[in-house]
């Protein structure tokens, strides 16, 4: 039996990711996608905010958000990202680091049209991150957004995805006595071989 066996078994962190994130589906009573996004502004002062994943690629995790955000504006300067997916009922977790690149092509319109009309209305209204005078005046602008474009709103020219393709991927499950299994994927550069090792806990 192969040191990375069981639920670390594969060649390929993509698909185990994939895999795991499956399993919390089914145990994980809220937002199984749900990562911890961090960034650095560009006083290199670190940001971390809860946001939703919404695909595993083959070489990329992708997701969504306002170009005009604080998040977004951090994203676009430093070019780099990290997060982490924790499931408290899988008592897993895994980190991933790496470059940013932006999707905004069909891939972005395919997926903002799967979502609920409030939500395409609420990415229209919303000027993310800015300052907002109060909760009535949020609701005005889904209002007249509404009036605006209906029930089928296009996708906001300021509103799409990012991918994180990583340098760096970690599995980690809970171990006995605090001893937890530790795996690091690495690799130096996009495209070259990925390098696995195991890690203290």
């Amino acid at each position: 039996m192969s040191e990375r066996d069981g639920i670390f078994a594969g060649t390929d962190p993509f698909e185990i990711a994939a895999r795991w994130l499956d399993e919390a589906k089914d145990s994980e009573p809220n937002d199984p996608n749900a990562i911890a996004l961090a960034t650095v502004d560009s006083d290199g002062m670190p940001n971390v905010r809860m946001v939703l994943l919404k695909e595993i690629e083959s070489g990329a995790f992708v997701f969504y958000t306002n170009y005009e955000s604080a998040k977004a504006a951090e994203l676009d300067s430093a070019g780099k990202a990290a997060f982490v997916m924790h499931w408290k009922s899988l008592r897993r977790q895994i980190r991933v680091r790496g470059t940013i690149t932006i999707e905004n092509g069909p891939k972005a319109d395919e997926y903002y049209a799967s979502r609920s009309l409030k939500s395409r209305l609420g990415a229209w209204a919303s000027k993310q991150s800015r300052p907002l005078n109060s909760r009535s005046a949020l609701m005005a602008e889904v209002a007249k957004v509404t009036a605006k474009f209906g029930p089928n709103p296009p996708r906001p020219p300021f509103w799409g995805g990012y991918r994180l393709v990583p340098t760096e991927v970690e599995f980690w499950a809970d171990g006995a006595f605090r001893l937890h299994d530790r795996f690091r994927w690495r690799r130096d550069q996009i495209g070259s071989a990925w390098q696995v090792q195991r890690l203290n806990p």
